[in-house]
């Protein structure tokens, strides 16, 4: 914020972008982009507006998850797990084969099991048989000593 305001200083004081870049020892492009993103008036420049305008765009930035937007979907998987004992992969099938869902509304199987990793579902990775008989581990091939 202390450097908006000294932007908003100098350049109502008549200085160039690249005085005021030369200043805050940073690009005179950055300067202009400032400028150009708290722009009030035609040639009126306040700091609060950029602030804000910055924090506006920096608020609707990333990618937005999945599991918000195709709540009802998971909502749906959660239910056929516990009430029928289908498997993850069964869940996404049958709902994409019935026409239950459309292709936009469903997410993958990979995806349902990074949920049921990060705990965001109410299925937990003990509940996963198939995924409790796995074994993850690396296995690394003996090296022969002699060589």
């Amino acid at each position: 914020m202390n450097d908006r305001t000294t932007i908003q200083e100098l350049h109502s004081k008549g200085y160039s972008n690249r005085a005021i870049a030369r200043e805050l020892n940073c690009s005179p492009s950055t300067v202009g982009y400032e400028l150009k993103r708290g722009t009030v008036s035609v040639y009126r420049y306040k700091a609060v507006e950029g602030q804000s305008t910055y924090e506006l765009h920096r608020s609707e930035c990333g990618r937005k998850s999945l599991f918000l937007r195709r709540h009802k979907f998971i909502d749906y998987v959660s239910h056929c797990f516990h009430n029928h004992g289908w498997s993850l992969d069964a869940c996404v099938g049958y709902a994409l084969a019935k026409g239950i869902f459309q292709k936009d509304q469903v997410v993958s199987t990979k995806t349902l099991y990074n949920y049921v990793d990060l705990g965001l579902m109410d299925i937990k990775n003990g509940d996963l048989p198939e995924k409790v008989k796995r074994n993850t581990k690396t296995r690394r091939a003996r090296v022969n000593k002699r060589i």
